[in-house]
């Protein structure tokens, strides 16, 4: 892809940016442009953007990427415009939670997530918590849904925290927030 083509679609997000700013997040669950092919944007599990083999040091240029990130229901994660969609290869989750507080206690408990892109996220009904079990190590990977299908990654700091909150519920342990028990599976650890 000759270079002033790309230069051109940053000059086109960082518009966006502005607009962003104004307006609030874009509609991209709405949106159903063209597939337009791979650019070679990738993120790492450690929550580090490439371009081109490089990382993003633009933190502004990531929160815009964030910001008409995707996932589709095939699984695949998506920057998306009106006009078109690029692939972007997410190595685990697009997100990591990177700080929580703690409201309240017991069933009236309230955890509020802060991503590495500035999303603050209360964990509840329409942003569930997951845990995985990890096969390597068997031991659980807890997740968050940010907005859609995109979830972020909650960092090993803040999972030992959330093992510090877990309660038993008869059937196990789990957690609280927004009146939603989040059971913890066993693992083999």
């Amino acid at each position: 892809m000759p270079s002033d083509v790309s230069t051109n679609r940053i000059a086109g997000l960082e518009a966006l940016l502005r607009q962003r700013q104004e307006k609030g997040s874009p509609p991209v669950e709405t949106w159903n442009p063209p597939y337009c092919g791979d650019i070679g944007i990738k993120i790492r599990s450690d929550g580090v953007w490439i371009y081109g083999g490089t990382p993003i040091g633009r933190m502004p240029l990531v929160k815009l990427f964030a910001s008409v990130l995707r996932k589709d229901a095939d699984g695949r994660h998506y920057l998306v415009t009106p006009i078109e969609k690029v692939d972007v290869d997410v190595a685990d989750a697009p997100f990591l939670a990177v700080e929580m507080e703690v409201h309240g206690s017991g069933r009236e408990q309230r955890l509020v997530f802060r991503t590495n892109v500035d999303d603050v996220v209360e964990a509840g009904p329409g942003h569930p918590l997951r845990f995985e079990v990890e096969p390597a190590s068997q031991g659980l990977k807890p997740y968050l849904i940010v907005r859609g299908r995109l979830e972020a990654l909650v960092t090993r700091a803040l999972y030992y925290d959330l093992v510090e909150l877990a309660v038993d519920e008869g059937s196990g342990l789990g957690l609280w927030s927004g009146g939603i028990f989040f059971a913890m599976p066993a693992t083999a650890a």
